[in-house]
């Protein structure tokens, strides 16, 4: 539970953000979940369901989130986006963005708000390098090596974003990624975005295996995706 002063600090009338949570059939925690953000974030929490096939919809919509339902599948990155366009749409100065399964701890959030509401940087990353397994840390580092990027925890889905990258990451350059990761982070920081990581904790899922990773063949080719992009684009500039 979030302290009243960290309440207020994201409760403050002169400033509008949102939560976004990108969702496939995460019905058994997603109630939980919401319940648990709206204690530390007086912010309205949007689902955006990538086309779940239990009642996902129905659980978020009864918790009080608003649902946004998409008609195709876009992944986890393009359900994101489909929200972040809202929030440009709407002149948002701040979004959260979460992963729907409960491994973010919404705690967390007014950490991770602090530095970006001072003007400090443009993104925070809720960064947990100590989940990754001995694989995962070296394709960390072959991702660093390829891309240039500093950041250490590349693939986190637990950010926030003020305006400016807001309204980057909602422009159609940025729906020709697959992943938020690697794509994501390069098209920030070439354009200039000054980008922060804080530690958080992140629990292992409660709700079954990845979606995004649910076999070693869709591993090996994101792995080759992701290390062609940062290859090609590691020098090139993104232009609006």
């Amino acid at each position: 539970m979030a302290t009243t002063q960290q309440q207020s600090a994201v409760s403050s009338p002169l400033m509008s953000g949102a939560v976004i949570l990108p969702a496939l059939n995460e019905e058994a925690v997603i109630k939980t979940l919401v319940a648990d953000i709206r204690a530390v974030v007086d912010w309205p929490i949007w689902l955006v369901d990538d086309c779940s096939s239990d009642r996902t919809v129905e659980v978020a919509s009864q918790a009080g989130a608003r649902v946004i339902e998409l008609t195709n599948s876009l992944g986890a990155w393009g359900a994101t986006q489909t929200g972040l366009r809202d929030a440009a749409n709407r002149h948002l100065d701040f979004v959260v963005t979460m992963d729907a399964d409960g491994q973010h701890d919404p705690g967390d959030i007014a950490a991770l708000l602090d530095p970006v509401i001072a003007g400090h940087c443009d993104v925070v990353i809720g960064s947990a390098v100590e989940r990754g397994s001995i694989l995962r840390k070296f394709a960390w580092r072959l991702m660093r090596i390829t891309s240039g990027l500093d950041c250490q925890d590349l693939t986190s889905g637990f950010r926030v974003l003020n305006a400016r990258a807001i309204h980057l990451l909602a422009s159609p350059p940025a729906s020709c990624f697959d992943y938020q990761d690697v794509g994501v982070l390069m098209m920030l920081d070439q354009a200039g975005m000054r980008i922060k990581e804080i530690p958080v904790t992140m629990t292992p899922r409660a709700n079954g295996k990845s979606r995004v990773f649910s076999s070693w063949f869709k591993v090996a080719t994101y792995m080759a995706q992701t290390l062609v992009l940062g290859t090609v684009k590691r020098r090139r500039p993104w232009r609006q």
